[in-house]
């Protein structure tokens, strides 16, 4: 059984992760979080080399792909698949709160940074 902990909480200025199942909670091959994001955000552009499937359970996003030449909207009840090594924003049109799944290795690239970075809540 994993339950939701404040140990597990990280927040940063985009966005609170609560870490659910992952390898430091149990979990050998996936990791799930959940994300709450505040209306008006926008997060930074970055792309993660394993598949994210994100399920809204509350409000909406957008995804904002190719540096902004595409955008697809999710709303409460949708699920968003994100493919691997695609570069990608997250912004928040109204309060939203979802649901994600990685495999566990999943690390980030973000433009402008040399090499990569692992997902705190996801470890």
């Amino acid at each position: 059984m994993i339950a939701a902990s404040p140990d597990n909480v990280t927040a940063t200025p985009n966005a609170t992760m609560t870490g659910l199942a992952a390898p430091s909670r149990g979990s050998a091959e996936l990791s799930t979080w959940r994300v709450d994001m505040a209306a008006g955000i926008t997060g930074p552009e970055h792309s993660v080399n394993r598949e994210q499937v994100w399920t809204l359970t509350a409000g909406s996003l957008e995804v904002i792909w190719d540096g902004g030449a595409r955008t697809e909207k999710a709303t409460e009840g949708q699920t968003v698949v994100l493919p691997p090594d695609v570069m990608r924003r997250i912004r928040s049109t109204e309060a939203f709160q979802a649901y994600v799944a990685m495999r566990a290795d999943g690390v980030v690239s973000v433009p402008g940074e040399e090499g990569t970075r692992a997902l705190p809540w996801a470890q």
